[in-house]
């Protein structure tokens, strides 16, 4: 196994597993999630712990940044449980943009971006190092339970599943797109997932809707959280579904949840 297929073929390791959509700065919805998975936050000061229920692992389908309030926060609760093993996370399109802007790119901070860069300009320097540094490490998908399950941020075709490269990052970042945008400034999507057929089951987020979209053994956990809608839990192998409500809307959408690729 080479360096980079480490990063993730994770299959020996068989959860069971908590699969949280994408949080976008929402810390006060995930922190509530985590309570109904049964995983306690302490915080102190900044400092945060995290009790998991015994034997889970929580999993993030990437975009942990971007549109809500607590983004600072939400990376301390990731960063941290995945020190201690108890999360793993992939890469999200969000995420890489926000690591290009830390290493001082010159970055467009629209779709979101500019409430992360307010929110990390009050943050020591030391702290966004060690936010660069841990979404720097993020895998572009995971490979869980001995095959069983892929966690990646935008989706993964079944030909794509054990294999490396631009093509597969692009596509686990980005999903299946024409290069057109639409009448509200986004990418046409294509909607890989009707067409999908592999074995594995494929989880991931990045195209917000009003429920979770479950088609051919994938599901995408993006229900809109930073847009007023929820955030979502798969638990698995349980394949129970746990959601919670937003607390507000934080961010307009430039485009209705509900119209969205079938």
């Amino acid at each position: 196994m080479t360096a980079e297929t480490s990063r993730f073929d994770r299959r020996g390791l068989s959860g069971p597993f908590d699969i949280i959509g994408d949080v976008h700065g929402c810390c006060d919805e995930l922190e509530e999630l985590l309570a109904w998975l049964g995983y306690r936050v302490n915080w102190a000061g900044e400092t945060v712990s995290v009790t998991p229920p015994p034997g889970r692992t929580l999993v993030f389908v990437g975009d942990l940044v971007d549109r809500g309030p607590r983004t600072p926060d939400v990376l301390r609760i990731a960063i941290r449980m995945a020190g201690q093993g108890a999360a793993l996370c992939v890469e999200g399109n969000h995420d890489n943009k926000l690591v290009r802007w830390l290493k001082g790119a010159n970055v467009k901070t629209g779709h979101g971006l500019q409430a992360s860069v307010d929110q990390l300009q009050h943050e020591s320097a030391g702290f966004r190092d060690s936010v660069r540094v841990f979404l720097e490490g993020l895998p572009p998908y995971l490979w869980l339970d001995g095959g069983a399950l892929v966690v990646a941020h935008a989706g993964l075709k079944g030909e794509m599943i054990g294999k490396s490269g631009g093509k597969v990052r692009s596509f686990a970042l980005y999903g299946d797109t024409t290069g057109e945008t639409d009448g509200y400034g986004s990418p046409v999507r294509l909607n890989w997932a009707l067409d999908y057929r592999g074995d594995a089951a494929v989880v991931y987020g990045h195209v917000a809707g009003p429920e979770v979209q479950a088609v051919n053994n994938t599901w995408c956990l993006d229900t809109g959280c930073c847009f007023g809608g929820a955030l979502t839990a798969l638990r698995w192998p349980e394949r129970d579904l746990v959601s919670v409500p937003a607390r507000k809307v934080w961010f307009e959408p430039t485009r209705p949840l509900a119209d969205r690729i079938r």
